[in-house]
This record gives C-alpha cells, structure tokens and sequence, in this order.
C-alpha cells in the first residue's frame, strides 16, 4: 500500500501487477473458502448416513432417526465442529483478501493518481539529479523480497 511520492512512476509501474497479484490471491482464498463448504456438507452426509445406518448405536437405544435427532447428532459431533472452524477460517482469510485487493486496486490507484496530479501541481519538489529507474526499481524490488523472507522465517520459528 505504501507509494513513494519521490518515485510515482515506479509506484506506477508496479500497481498494475499488484492488482493482478491480489485478485489471485482473493481468488484463491475464495476457492478455498469453497472447498471448506463443501467439506462441511460432506461430512454431514457421512454422518447422516452413519446415524441412518445405525441409530441405536449413534442416538441409543430406542430413538428413532428422525431429523432433529440426526441434525442433532451431526452437529454437536467433532468432525462437522472442526469442518465449521476450517471453514470460518478460510472466511476470514477470503475477508482479508478482499480487503487488501481492493485497498490496492482501488484505494491505491486513486491515490497514486491524485499524487501524480499534485506532482504535474509542482506540489513536490522535482529531484536534482537524474535518476535511473530500473536500477531502482531492481533495489526496491530487492528489498521487498528479504523483508518479505524475513517475515517468513519468523512465522515458520
């Protein structure tokens, strides 16, 4: 989310792939979030047909299998319990991507847009010395990626 206001092009030329990286990854979070769901009917079936099969041993003696008694039953089990958890899970994550997709393909944007027009404003004082851009933007990308691997190292510790 962060622009440079000395180096909009850059932030320019960079905005476009982080969309695009974004959007897979809330496209990805959105899958998984579906996969959960579906999971979750799965084991609902399994453990329907499990009580179906055999109500006296999953409900006890003499209850019949009747839809409450079945819903019940599957509901208050570990399996649909832990289905429900992995599924709100991934429903936050699919939650927080959205977020971060639209924050950069949206907010971002907008921003580097006003930014250039304050720039083209002579709101910002321009630099002294020529730059190059694609040294920079190599050292900027270079950055990014040993923060990003430190970060890594310390979640996996």
């Amino acid at each position: 989310m962060l622009i440079d206001e000395s180096a909009l092009e850059q932030d320019w030329l960079e905005q476009t792939g982080l969309a695009i990286k974004y959007g897979r990854n809330w496209a990805e979070c959105k899958q998984e979030l579906m996969l959960t769901e579906e999971n979750i009917k799965l084991v609902r079936s399994e453990l329907t047909k499990e009580v179906m099969e055999d109500p006296d041993h999953y409900l006890g003696e003499g209850l019949k299998a009747t839809a409450p008694a079945v819903e019940a039953y599957y509901r208050n089990h570990k399996r649909h319990k832990d289905a429900k958890k992995e599924m709100v899970g991934a429903m936050f994550e699919a939650n927080v991507a959205e977020i971060a997709y639209k924050e950069i393909s949206y907010t971002r944007k907008a921003a580097l847009e006003n930014l250039v027009k304050l720039y083209i404003a002579g709101y910002f004082a321009g630099p002294s010395v020529p730059r190059n851009i694609t040294e920079e933007c190599a050292l900027r990308k270079k950055d990014l990626n040993h923060r990003v691997g430190a970060k890594l190292k310390r979640k996996s510790n």
